[in-house]
């Protein structure tokens, strides 16, 4: 996976912690939004650089946080330091096994077979996934940055190398 360079607010950790519901938009929103989880956990581990690299979250983590808590450990850095703001990079790759901390839905074009992005969707989605590019092409949905997009809810109590299926799917 590529490296990306993200900022959240204040504002932007406030509405996290006060939603249960995130959809993101894109999946540099979602890689964003699980990355910022992931500099909570490094945070209360004493490790105040935010850098995911592409493998930390597969790394072996005695135990993790919840959502909440390791959210703010981010707003109380921010506090303690006077900052509106955090900016980070990440390089975090998503792939079937991922355990999602943060986005539970998401809107996102139709990403090329055999691509990062592709193994992104799979991790979100579950198994399922491959009925939804199957819709896409059965009905010539256009691909890419300018092509159709989908609306994806995963199903938190099934798994797939993770804890996630589909149970709704809407292709807009």
């Amino acid at each position: 996976m590529h490296r990306e360079q993200l900022r959240i607010t204040r504002s932007n950790l406030i509405h996290l912690l006060e939603n249960e519901s995130v959809i993101a938009v894109g999946t540099t929103s979602l890689r964003s939004l699980e990355s910022l989880y992931w500099y909570g956990v490094k945070l209360m581990n004493g490790d105040p650089d935010f850098f995911i690299s592409k493998l930390y979250p597969y790394q072996n983590h005695k135990s993790l946080p919840d959502k909440k808590t390791a959210l703010t450990a981010v707003l109380e850095y921010l506090d303690s330091r006077s900052m509106s703001a955090v900016i980070g990079h990440t390089e975090i790759f998503i792939f079937p096994g991922y355990k999602f901390k943060i986005v539970n839905k998401m809107i996102t074009n139709f990403h090329m077979p055999g691509t990062t992005l592709v193994m992104l969707i799979a991790a979100f989605c579950g198994p399922n996934w491959e009925k939804i590019y199957e819709e896409a092409l059965k009905h010539d949905y256009r691909f890419l940055s300018y092509g159709d997009s989908s609306y994806l809810e995963p199903d938190l109590k099934k798994s797939y190398s993770s804890d996630h299926t589909i149970t709704k799917n809407k292709i807009i």
